[in-house]
């Protein structure tokens, strides 16, 4: 064989395993498939086997340096490692930036088999508790749709939450209508762009006075698109060395029987502890015990802020970060348990909830949802367009005339304090197994003030909790001359 005849033989081998090298880069592994669900449970797709999500809820930063860590490979690269050896599958993001591009940190997250579990709201573009039917309007559904379309085309996205913790008391629960126009607007836009099925939630507070009746509205009704396709529970009621029944896990088994959708932990690990967190609830999370209910949890959080919720500590020049003994604990818990086999004991039953009553003061949802904003059906038809990101504030934009938007410092003032005081108390009056105001945009852009550590329950730093809405003068004024608020 003469010497070109060589040559051009080696360079067509090597042009072919690059074509194939390159079609493995872009591939999706069956450790990422997509994630389905049947009946309570979620099931891999391309493995069939029942799905549990072993995570941490991951937000660096947290309200003192709110960042998207999706969108910043370095952090990734720095973080994407750490997940691995913890031994965890998903991690629960609370804000991106829409506008930005995730695409090296999602395949990161891919590549170690790693799902997402994404909040679509920001800090300023949300359901308020403050006016929920002014905060819901088509700039903020424009903020949500383009999340979704930023995110939607990643086969390693577990599902959206429409919301987080925006019922947070017993009298806040006039906002849950709201949400579930959201949920309902999102599955249908889901729908109309012609992306995968991609489940929606919402991630609840557990309130006492409201917990059966939060779950049981989000899954009722007759319009499919209007039921959540997931129940995340924030509960941090199993602290230290605890046990199944003393923590009230058995009672929560009780009363979530036969719920017919999949429902996990969106947040535990209780640090009302001596020392550090031993995290024994795994071994009851991830066995029969709790198997036919719950499809697993996320452990808060992945960084240490101010809370002392970490399990890491991010170093000074944060290109790395120091593991810490709640990380070690967490690590060793997860290696010794393994999941149930086979389906676990999941419901397969598909018999949504009935719906709750109005009730004054008790549940003030209302079963008929608000229609969706006229202007946001254009989305429909042609996407959302231009992502805006997180500077765009959606909470005023119901108001059409620009006399609306004029208020008086002094009802300002007086109508957030009252809502400050409202927060303060309500959550105070909730148990202490109730979980506090999280950084999920829902909560963030709510009226929880800042005097709530008053309450019984343990402070979270996720974001801007604490703060109050801004008023929309005051918005105008900071885009326009850069006050700081």
């Amino acid at each position: 064989m003469r010497l070109s005849n060589i040559i051009q033989s080696v360079l067509s081998v090597a042009a072919l395993s690059n074509i194939a090298i390159a079609a493995d880069s872009n591939s999706t592994s069956n450790s990422t498939a997509p994630i389905t669900i049947d009946g309570n449970a979620f099931y891999n797709s391309a493995t069939k086997e029942r799905f549990y999500i072993r995570g941490v809820d991951y937000q660096p930063g947290g309200s003192s340096n709110l960042t998207d860590p999706l969108a910043d490979a370095d952090i990734c690269g720095r973080d994407v490692p750490v997940f691995k050896d913890l031994g965890i599958n998903t991690v629960r993001v609370y804000t991106v930036d829409n506008s930005l591009d995730h695409t090296e940190c999602m395949k990161l997250l891919s590549d170690a088999g790693i799902y997402l579990i994404l909040d679509v709201n920001t800090p300023t573009s949300a359901i308020s508790r403050l006016n929920p039917s002014c905060s819901y309007n088509a700039d903020y559904l424009q903020n949500v749709f383009a999340t979704i379309d930023t995110f939607a085309t990643y086969d390693n996205v577990l599902g959206f939450f429409a919301g987080n913790e925006v019922i947070n008391s017993d009298n806040t629960t006039n906002t849950a209508t709201y949400v579930k126009a959201v949920v309902r607007d999102m599955k249908k836009y889901i729908k109309a762009r012609n992306y995968r099925t991609i489940p929606v939630g919402y991630s609840a507070a557990d309130i006492v006075a409201n917990r059966a009746l939060s779950a049981q509205y989000f899954n009722c009704g007759d319009d499919a698109d209007a039921r959540i396709d997931m129940f995340g529970v924030n509960d941090y009621s199993w602290c230290g060395p605890s046990s199944f029944g003393v923590s009230g896990y058995a009672t929560k088994m009780q009363l979530y029987k036969n719920y017919s959708i999949p429902i996990f932990l969106s947040e535990f690990g209780c640090n009302k502890v001596v020392s550090n967190r031993p995290f024994t609830e795994i071994e009851s999370i991830y066995s029969t015990q709790m198997s036919s209910v719950f499809s697993g949890g996320l452990v808060y959080e992945y960084s240490n802020e101010t809370n002392n919720y970490g399990l890491v500590k991010i170093d000074s020049d944060g290109t790395s970060v120091t593991k810490l003994t709640d990380y070690e604990n967490l690590k060793s818990e997860y290696a010794k348990v393994s999941n149930p086999t086979g389906d676990g004991g999941a419901y397969a039953g598909n018999d949504y909830s009935t719906c709750p009553d109005y009730e004054k003061d008790t549940w003030e949802a209302n079963n008929t949802l608000p229609d969706m904003p006229t202007a946001a059906s254009a989305y429909f038809k042609s996407g959302a367009g231009e992502p805006m990101g997180t500077f765009i504030s959606t909470q005023n934009s119901c108001h059409d005339d620009d006399d609306d938007d004029i208020v008086s410092l002094s009802s300002v003032a007086s109508s957030s304090s009252s809502a400050v005081e409202s927060s303060s108390s309500s959550e105070a009056e909730s148990t202490s197994t109730s979980s506090t105001t999280t950084m999920s945009s829902s909560t963030v852009a709510s009226s929880t003030s800042s005097s709530s550590s008053k309450s019984s329950k343990s402070k979270h730093s996720k974001g801007a909790a604490g703060t109050l809405e801004i008023p929309a003068i005051f918005q105008l004024l900071s885009q326009t001359f850069g006050y700081i608020l």
